[in-house]
């Protein structure tokens, strides 16, 4: 297929044909807590089960498996910092294609070792994508390669889009199918698909609201584009030509969320379904909290795109969403400056059956008086109830109490 033509249905269906035992075909899953928590009916699709942690991973072997055996034996060649490099480099080496993935040098190093381990050149440059992708064309250009793009190519477009088949098949009759949007390679094949099979199916994209460019493209708006998003996976400046198309004519609408909702998503995800997810992942989910009413008593599936977190960020987003919800709290206390107050104020705290998992005692940098003192006190509770009725019994003790923010 012509890279530069807009796929169809058909292409999608021949790609599903074509990957099929080379690629995990992911569980669909029925998400009880989730519903019952959110009053939609939610199934969730699980790509962030792929070896890589990532729904790339079908695109890029759709496209290698098309392209001429020439080809192959002169090599692709990737512009990307994340699930898209590890995608090509993986099957590239399974299928004896050689790969060279252009990284920009600020690309974290597990990554890198990661791309390597799976047996592609790794080419470090530029401070950005946009300075890697222009390196990329440049060798491109050189060594007669292959390039492979992220989302803008009609045999990674169809790839993609045999998500969307397994989930008609797998799961029951969809009122909704609520996809992440970057550049749009995802949702454009998937809606190829569904609008195909099941053309009564609404298909609704998702974008962080900091990173707008597929709503902006379709409806010539001039939101603000940029920012530092926890869905770094769909933060793209500009949407692709030839995805842009294929929105226009075949998904229902596109809607955006927040980062505060992007982060209670992926917390809901880890802790009542017991799933890791990145923030591109959660986007579907974040939908629903977002606007609850619209998906009451719909059957919605939602693709968990990819699981590639960093650890520290996994668990900053986990203690901010415990803050939010009152089970962990900071309590700034003040206190007379005399044996005995901070055995007291811990005393109440455990006798109201909270527990203190760290404290913080300052004498010198205050602007309280100086026979006062005050203490940060870190409390785990069972939730904003809990934590009132601990605060009263600290406030009905003399004490007086604030909640730090977070």
């Amino acid at each position: 297929m012509d890279a530069a033509r807009l796929p169809a249905a058909q292409d999608v269906r021949a790609a599903a044909e074509r990957i099929a035992g080379r690629i995990k075909r992911t569980p669909l899953v029925h998400a009880e807590k989730l519903s019952a928590f959110t009053g939609a009916d939610i199934w969730l699709k699980l790509e962030n089960l792929q070896y890589t942690g990532a729904f790339k991973e079908r695109g890029a072997l759709n496209k290698l498996l098309v392209m001429s055996e020439e080809d192959k034996k002169r090599g692709v060649i990737a512009a990307s910092a994340g699930n898209h490099a590890q995608g090509v480099a993986r099957h590239a080496g399974a299928l004896g294609v050689p790969a060279v993935i252009v990284m920009p040098v600020t690309t974290p190093d597990v990554k890198v070792r990661q791309t390597r381990a799976l047996g592609a050149e790794v080419v470090l440059t530029g401070h950005d994508f946009d300075e890697a992708k222009v390196e990329a064309a440049k060798i491109e250009k050189e060594r007669g390669l292959t390039f492979v793009h992220p989302f803008d190519d009609a045999d990674v477009i169809a790839g993609q889009g045999t998500i969307a088949l397994e989930m008609l098949e797998d799961g029951p009759d969809f009122d909704a199918m609520i996809v992440p949007i970057g550049g749009g390679g995802l949702i454009a094949g998937m809606a190829l698909a569904t609008k195909d099979a099941a053309p009564d199916t609404q298909v609704v994209g998702v974008q962080t609201a900091l990173f707008p460019s597929m709503l902006n493209a379709i409806d010539g708006g001039h939101r603000d584009t940029g920012g530092s998003t926890l869905a770094e996976g769909i933060a793209v400046k500009d949407a692709g030509a030839l995805t842009r198309e294929i929105v226009r004519e075949t998904v229902d609408d596109i809607v955006l969320v927040d980062e505060r909702i992007l982060e209670r998503a992926l917390s809901m995800l880890m802790m009542e379904q017991k799933l890791l997810v990145e923030g591109a992942g959660a986007a579907g989910l974040a939908a629903i909290l977002a606007d609850p009413a619209r998906f009451k008593d719909k059957t919605v599936g939602l693709v968990l795109c990819g699981g590639n977190i960093d650890a520290r960020l996994l668990s900053m987003i986990l203690m901010r969403d415990l803050a939010r919800s009152g089970r962990l709290a900071r309590l700034r206390v003040q206190l007379l400056d005399m044996p005995g107050q901070l055995v007291r104020v811990a005393s109440i705290i455990a006798e109201n059956d909270g527990n203190v998992t760290d404290v913080g005692h300052h004498r010198t940098y205050s602007d309280l008086p100086a026979k006062m003192t005050c203490m940060d006190v870190t409390v785990d509770t069972q939730g904003e109830e809990h934590l009132g009725r601990i605060i009263q019994n600290l406030r009905k003790e003399g004490y007086e109490v604030e909640i730090a923010s977070y």
